[in-house]
């Protein structure tokens, strides 16, 4: 069974009835393959069972859940997860649950906010289930969470494309030297980051690593940039490597131009310089993006930032999982917090 069905009877049949009158929502958010659809059999090895959030008004004494049954549906109530044993019934408030994962105050994000969140955290908030929302508190709270601010979402785009531009002539110019397996891992970063760019494109949160691929197979843009993608990773010369990474990328750089969130590129490719190299030209994407930002505060951080040797292409590190890649911070909003500065942004 699913873990989200799974959940859903765990409260309907063992959880609610010992509420009473209790005022409450309940759902299964946050971490867990489960909650983003991608638990299989393999799943219930480790940190599987029936759980969920219980979410209670301020100042509601906790329900007493002693009654809950040792087994539900041939799985145990009481497992071992996230370092606890028992019962996984978390009790909270909707405000302490979100602003816990956020790292953040809830009342509304700011620019810092929104840049020291990776997506995962967005993605696991946003998905799984919600099972009883009668005051639709979950509900305000997750479509705060539903997506960027138009001009973050510019700077966004702009700084995944920027990724995309200080390396896509890396794969041609290794292998061409003789560096054939630097031409591989070159490619198979550039890869990743065009995979990412689709999730900003279609507006969906990319979830972490292990589910990264089976989610843009989900994405409407799989089907054009996919097939290129993974030619690049499977070409043994460097000349097809380029022509596929020039093509996927050519399919996302049309896409971006679809949104109208600025000035449109020409998405075919052309020479690297005067060197026998094809590339996108992401860096043309950044400028674009970057002029089109009105908000204030981003255009006020671009400025902090600055721009490459004194030119029009910004210096943006990006979102934090645009500039970071350590689980050990990601999976820890404090941490997060404290790259503020990394970012560019007051401290």
């Amino acid at each position: 069974m699913p873990g989200l069905d799974l959940a859903r009877r765990f409260y309907e049949q063992a959880v609610r009835p010992l509420l009473g009158a209790t005022p409450h929502a309940a759902g299964l958010l946050g971490a867990g393959s489960e909650v983003l659809g991608f638990d299989d059999e393999v799943s219930p090895d480790h940190d599987f069972g029936p759980r969920l959030q219980l979410f209670l008004p301020p100042g509601t004494p906790a329900p007493d859940l002693s009654g809950l049954p040792a087994t539900f549906d041939g799985l145990p109530v009481a497992f071992a997860y996230a370092g606890r044993d028992g019962h996984h019934v978390e009790v909270t408030t909707v405000a302490g649950f979100f602003a816990e994962r956020l790292g953040a105050g809830a009342g509304g994000l700011t620019l810092a906010d929104w840049l020291l969140t990776p997506t995962q955290t967005f993605a696991m908030l946003t998905a799984g289930a919600v099972f009883h929302d009668p005051a639709g508190e979950l509900a305000r709270f997750r479509a705060m969470l539903a997506w960027y601010p138009r001009d973050v979402w510019r700077y966004a785009l702009a700084a995944g494309w920027l990724r995309v531009a200080q390396e896509e002539a890396f794969p041609s110019r290794a292998a061409a030297a003789g560096d054939d397996l630097g031409s591989r891992v070159v490619t198979a970063r550039l890869v990743r980051e065009l995979m990412r760019l689709a999730f900003l494109v279609e507006r969906r949160w990319a979830p972490y690593a292990k589910w990264l691929g089976a989610a843009f197979a989900r994405l409407d843009l799989a089907a054009q940039a996919g097939p290129p993608l993974a030619e690049a990773l499977s070409a043994t010369g460097w000349r097809d490597r380029e022509a596929a990474l020039t093509r996927a990328a050519g399919v996302l750089a049309a896409a971006t131009n679809s949104l109208a969130l600025a000035e449109p590129v020409d998405p075919r490719p052309r020479p690297f310089h005067t060197r026998d190299i094809r590339v996108l030209g992401a860096d043309r994407l950044v400028v674009a993006l970057t002029s089109a930002v009105e908000d204030a505060q981003v255009r006020a951080l671009l400025g902090r930032l600055g721009g490459r040797r004194g030119g029009p292409v910004g210096v943006l590190p990006g979102t934090i999982d645009q500039a970071v890649d350590s689980t050990e911070i990601l999976m820890r909003p404090a941490r997060c917090r404290r790259a503020a500065g990394l970012l560019g942004l007051p401290i």
